[in-house]
């Protein structure tokens, strides 16, 4: 049987655009998915800075207030507080106590950043 030359039939059109469109709808999905998992990747990246952020302005915070409360106490003319300010000021220690330990069992602080901060706190 000789060999056919010349357009290809019918069946072998069919089965070409089969080909065809197969490998595009196969290289849109990848495309598809690959953009999908960028954009994943960037909106963790952008909520853990975002995290870290607000992480860093409590730690500020933090910071301010205990400079302040180091003032105050120095400030002070007074050897000893009024017993009625020790549970208050000892509440609010153990209140910043359990935040940071919040912020460390989170992963927001590490412990070199949580023994600094404690330190702060405490002394």
């Amino acid at each position: 049987m000789p060999r056919r030359r010349g357009r290809p039939g019918l069946v072998g059109t069919m089965a070409r655009t089969a080909v065809v469109a197969g490998t595009a709808t196969a290289v849109h999905g990848s495309m598809t998915n690959k953009s999908n998992a960028k954009a994943a990747d960037a909106q963790a990246q952008a909520d853990a800075n975002q995290t870290a952020y607000e992480s860093q302005a409590q730690l500020a915070a933090m910071q301010q207030e205990m400079a302040a409360m180091k003032a105050q106490n120095a400030a002070a003319a007074t050897p000893a507080p009024a017993p009625a300010a020790a549970p208050a000021a000892g509440d609010d220690m153990m209140a910043k106590l359990a935040q940071l330990a919040d912020m460390k069992a989170a992963g927001i602080l590490s412990d070199e950043e949580f023994a600094a901060a404690k330190m702060k706190i405490l002394s």
